[in-house]
C-alpha cells in the first residue's frame, strides 16, 4: 500500500503485548496444520516453525515475534528502513538479535535480488518508513483477532521460502509484494491533486473544499474488472473501476475525478447521436449504478465533477449506445475502440520461466500484476505477482476472436510447441474483463542465460494481423552467493516504494561553451591522398600535412574499396576518416604548423551531426524518447532558439508535468522545421540541442535507433544477407521474421521488406545493452563485408561512428569541468 500525509501521524501510546497468547496459538497450529514444516517464519502467527537440523548447532529458526513481540509497534522514525510493505521493513534491525545459528526470518527472493542490485548503488540516506500499521491503532490493543487482519492485509498474498538454493535457480516464482496500489493523501483547507501512481488517473481537491482546520483523507484505488452490469451489446466500460474513500463529509466544494478513457465516438453525425460517454457512480463495488451528469470530455480525457459524497465511492467510465433507436448490434460499430495489452514476467528470467499476456479494457496498466492459475509441472501454484515488461495499445473494430502468439527471437529460447498461440474469444471482449494468457519460454542447452526479445502478434480468425510488437526481458537473476549467511551487511535499497509520486527535480543542465579544442594527439600524412569521386566522411589531404586526432580509438570501415582502419581526424577544420597506414603519429611538441588543425567546439558539435540530415527516423518515437528524458524544457529552449518562451506559452496546452513541456518545445521545432524545409532539418538541429546540453546518453539512443532503421529501409530484401552475416539465422527464422509481414500472396512486397529487416536488427541491438559504439561498428563490418557493400554509396553510419567516437573530447573541451561531491 502506498500512502503520504501532510501532517505526521502521532506514535502509539501502548505497545501491544501478546507473547502467551502466540504460545497458545502455535501449539493449537502444530496439530492442526499439515504444512506447520514447510511454513515460513516471517509469519507473527506462526511461529517455531521450519524446524532445520543443523550438523554443527541444534538451533531453529523462529519467529521474529520470539526474539522480538514488540517489533511490529515500535517507532519506525528511531530506525532506518528498507521499503515499505509488512516483510521489507529494515531488515537489519529484524535481524539484528539473531544468532550465528538462528535465521530471524526467511528473505523473498524480490528482497535477495534487489540486494545484489543495491551494490551499484549506495545512497548516503533513506528516508524513513511509515510503520507497518496505522499509527492510530488503540483500538486494536485488546482484540488479537483485528490486531491479526490488520497485519495480514499489508502482507496480502505473500509468501516466503526457506531453501534459497531452490529459489536462487527459480526466483520468479518466490516474490512477496503488494498485490495493488491504493494511494492515501491528507489534505488540508488548501486542497491539491492525488494521482495513482504509474496512471492517468488523478483526482483534484479544490482549495476551500474542507473548512479551515479541517482535514480531508483521500484514498484512490483502481479496481481492474469493470461492473458486469455495465458491459454488454449497447454498452461497454472504457475505464477501471474507480474506489474513492473519503473521511471528511463535512465539505463546501465538489471534488473532480479525471482520467483517460479507452475509446472515441466516431466523428459521424449519426455515431455522435447514437452514442454517449458518459461516468457512473455506486455507493457498493457490485452497483447498482448510476449515470452522473457532470462530465465533461476532451479527446481521450474526461473530467468528472463529484458533488454527492460518500465514505466510499466507485464510479467508472462507459461508453453506450441509444437502445430505443440503435440499429447497430454492438456499441463498438459506433466507437473507436482502444484495447490495451501488458506483457508481465518474473522480476528476473531464469532457465524457466512464465510470461503472461494480458489484455485490459482500459488505459490503467498496473505496474504489478497478481496472477492466480499459475501452473508449473502440471501443479497449480499458489498466485504470484508478476512485473510488467512492456505495454501496447492497439485500435479493433469489432469484438471478435483474437489469436495471440508469442515468438522467440533469440534461437537459444522458446515457447512450446503447444503453447505458441492462445486464444482470446470475442465474448471476454465484450465482458470487458482481464483477460491473462500464460506462456511458458525455456532456455536450450545449457548456456549462459542472457536477456533477449519475443515479438508478440495479434491476429484475427482469417489470419490477418492486427498489430505486433517486440519486448525485451530482464536481465538473468544475479548469483545470491554469500547473501544468506551475512544477513548484518545488508545494503540500502536503491528506491523507497512508500512514495507514492516520482518526483524528478528540474535538472539543472551545464553550460556550452565555444572554444578551441585542446588537442593532444597528432599524425603527420606520408602521402597525398585525393579522389576523383569524392567520398563523404573521408578526408583528403597533402603529404606533409598535420592532422589532429580527435581520439585514440580506430574505427573500421570501407574505402574506396577494402575495409582499412582509420583514424578520427581534422584538417583544414573538416573532421572525417584518415587511413592509418598513411600517416605517422606523433606528439603535439613535434607538431610544427597546427594551424590547419585548429577546431572550436561550435564546430566540431555541427559537424559531428551531420549523418542526422539524411537518416531516417519515426517522430513519435522521437518525440517520446525525448520528453522522458530531459528534464527541464528550459534549458531546451534556449539552446534551439525559443529564450523567449515562458510558462505563458503552455496555458492552450494541457502541460502540467515536464515531459509535456518538453514534448511542446519538441514539436515547436518540428513545426518550424516543417515550414522551412529543405533550410532546416529537424532531426539535426535537435541532436546538435541535445548536444549542447551534454545529453550524450541520449543521443547515442537517438543515434542507434535512426542508424538500424535507416539501414533497415536501405537494405530492402538484402538484409536475409546481412541476417546471416550477423547473427548466422537459418531459413526457417528468416522466414519467422517475414511472416507477419506477407501479403494474400504470401510474399512480402518489396516496399515492406524494411519491416522485418527492422525487426531484425532491432532484436540484434538489443542484445548489446548500452553498449551502443559496438552496435554501430558491428553493423558497419557487417555491410562491409556484403557481396554489394551498401555502405559504398551510404556513408551516414560512417558518420553515425565518427559522432560517438567524438563524444568525448566534445564533453571535455566544451562544458566546464564538474566539482565532485
Amino acid at each position: 500500500r502506498y500512502s503520504t500525509s501532510y501532517d505526521e501521524e502521532n506514535t502509539l501510546d501502548s505497545i501491544i503485548d501478546w507473547p502467551e497468547a502466540f504460545k497458545q496459538h502455535a501449539q493449537t497450529v502444530s496439530k492442526t496444520n499439515p504444512f506447520r514444516n514447510e511454513l515460513s517464519a516471517s509469519n507473527p502467527f506462526v511461529y517455531d516453525v521450519a524446524q532445520l537440523s543443523n550438523s554443527d548447532k541444534n538451533n531453529k529458526n523462529i519467529s521474529i515475534l520470539k526474539e522480538d513481540p514488540y517489533l511490529f509497534s515500535r517507532d519506525s522514525n528511531n530506525r532506518d528502513s528498507f521499503a515499505s510493505s509488512g516483510d521489507e521493513l529494515d531488515m537489519d534491525h529484524l535481524l539484528r538479535k539473531a544468532s550465528a545459528g538462528k535465521s530471524g526470518r526467511s528473505k523473498s527472493a524480490s528482497e535477495l535480488l534487489d540486494i545484489v542490485d543495491a551494490k551499484r548503488f549506495d545512497p548516503d540516506t533513506t528516508a524513513p518508513s511509515d510503520q507497518i500499521l496505522a499509527a492510530d491503532m488503540e483500538w486494536l490493543q485488546n482484540d488479537r483477532e483485528a490486531y491479526k487482519m490488520a497485519w495480514l492485509s499489508h502482507r496480502q498474498l505473500a509468501r516466503s521460502c526457506l531453501d534459497l538454493d531452490v529459489m536462487s535457480h527459480s526466483p520468479g516464482w518466490a516474490q512477496t509484494q503488494p498485490t495493488d496500489t491504493h494511494v492515501v493523501c491528507k489534505l488540508n483547507h488548501e486542497g491539491g491533486s492525488v494521482q495513482l501512481p504509474d496512471s492517468d488517473i488523478t483526482v483534484h481537491i479544490p482549495k476551500g473544499h474542507v473548512s479551515p482546520g479541517e482535514f480531508q483523507e483521500v484514498g484512490l484505488r483502481a479496481i481492474l474488472n469493470p461492473p458486469p452490469s455495465l458491459n454488454h451489446d449497447l454498452s461497454s466500460t472504457v475505464s477501471p473501476l474507480i474506489e474513492l474513500t473519503l473521511s471528511n463529509l463535512n465539505t463546501m466544494e465538489a471534488i473532480l475525478l479525471e482520467m483517460k478513457i479507452a475509446a472515441e465516438v466516431k466523428k459521424d453525425p449519426f455515431s455522435q447521436v447514437m452514442t454517449e460517454i458518459m461516468g457512473f457512480y455506486s455507493f457498493n463495488k457490485e452497483g447498482p449504478f448510476e449515470k452522473l451528469h457532470n462530465c465533461y470530455i476532451y479527446k481521450d480525457t474526461i473530467q468528472v465533477k463529484l458533488t454527492d459524497l460518500s465514505h466510499v465511492m466507485y464510479i467508472v467510465v462507459a461508453v453506450q449506445a441509444n437502445p430505443v433507436q440503435s440499429l447497430a448490434t454492438s456499441v463498438w460499430e459506433y466507437i473507436h475502440r482502444n484495447l490495451s495489452i501488458g506483457i508481465y514476467g518474473p522480476k528476473y528470467i531464469h532457465p524457466s520461466f512464465t510470461a503472461v499476456f494480458t489484455v485490459f479494457g482500459h488505459n490503467y496498466i498496473p505496474e504489478k500484476l497478481t496472477v492466480c492459475d499459475i501452473k508449473k509441472g502440471g501443479k497449480s501454484m499458489p498466485p504470484v505477482v508478476f512485473n510488467l515488461w512492456g505495454k501496447h495499445t492497439f485500435l479493433l473494430d469489432k469484438p471478435q476472436d483474437l489469436s495471440v502468439s508469442l515468438i522467440s527471437c533469440d534461437p537459444d529460447f522458446e515457447v512450446k510447441v503447444e503453447e505458441q498461440s492462445k486464444e482470446i474469444k470475442e465474448g471476454q471482449l465484450k465482458a470487458g474483463e482481464v483477460v491473462n494468457q500464460q506462456f511458458p519460454f525455456s532456455v536450450l542447452g545449457t548456456g549462459e542465460m542472457h536477456l533477449f526479445t519475443f515479438l508478440v502478434q495479434i491476429k484475427v480468425p482469417n489470419n490477418n494481423l492486427v498489430t505486433q510488437f517486440p519486448i525485451t526481458t530482464p536481465d538473468p537473476a544475479p548469483k545470491l552467493s554469500g547473501m544468506t549467511s551475512k544477513p548484518n551487511r545488508l545494503q540500502k535499497r536503491k528506491e523507497i516504494k512508500s512514495a507514492p509520486f516520482l518526483l524528478i527535480p528540474t535538472v539543472k543542465y551545464p553550460k556550452f561553451q565555444d572554444k578551441t579544442l585542446n588537442i593532444t594527439s597528432y599524425g603527420v600524412a606520408l602521402k597525398t591522398v585525393f579522389r576523383q569521386n569524392k567520398i563523404d566522411y573521408l578526408l583528403e589531404y597533402f603529404k606533409g600535412d598535420t592532422i589532429a586526432f580527435l581520439g585514440e580509438d580506430k574505427v573500421k570501415a570501407i574505402g574506396q574499396t577494402k575495409i582499412k582502419e582509420w583514424y578520427v581526424g581534422v584538417v583544414r577544420r573538416k573532421i572525417g576518416l584518415v587511413h592509418c597506414k598513411n600517416v605517422k603519429v606523433i606528439l603535439k611538441e613535434q607538431a610544427i604548423d597546427i594551424t590547419d588543425s585548429v577546431l572550436p567546439t561550435r564546430n566540431l558539435l555541427e559537424q559531428i551531426a551531420l549523418p542526422f540530415k539524411k537518416l531516417t527516423y519515426i517522430y513519435s518515437l522521437v518525440l517520446s524518447t525525448v520528453s522522458e528524458r530531459v528534464y527541464n524544457w528550459k534549458a531546451l529552449a534556449d539552446v534551439l532558439g525559443y529564450s523567449h518562451m515562458s510558462l505563458d506559452d503552455f496555458s492552450e496546452v494541457p502541460a502540467d508535468k515536464e515531459s509535456e513541456r518538453v514534448a511542446y518545445v519538441v514539436k515547436k521545432l518540428k513545426e518550424d522545421c516543417h515550414a522551412n524545409r529543405p533550410r532546416r532539418q529537424f532531426l539535426y538541429e535537435l541532436i546538435v540541442a541535445l548536444l549542447k546540453l551534454d545529453c550524450q546518453g541520449l543521443v547515442a539512443r537517438l543515434t542507434q535507433d535512426t542508424v538500424l532503421l535507416t539501414s533497415a529501409v536501405k537494405l530492402g530484401k538484402c538484409w536475409r544477407e546481412l541476417a546471416e552475416r550477423l547473427a548466422r539465422l537459418t531459413k526457417q527464422q528468416i522466414e519467422a521474421y517475414e511472416v507477419p509481414h506477407r501479403d494474400r500472396s504470401g510474399e512480402v512486397a518489396l516496399e515492406m521488406m524494411w519491416k522485418p529487416a527492422y525487426d531484425f536488427l532491432y532484436t540484434w541491438g538489443a542484445h548489446y545493452g548500452d553498449s551502443y559504439r559496438d552496435v554501430l561498428q558491428d553493423l558497419q563490418s557487417a555491410l562491409d563485408k556484403m557481396k554489394n557493400p551498401l555502405t559504398k554509396q551510404w556513408r551516414e553510419l560512417t558518420g553515425a561512428l565518427i559522432l560517438v567516437n567524438c563524444m568525448e573530447i566534445l564533453r571535455a573541451n566544451a562544458f566546464p569541468k564538474k566539482e565532485e561531491d
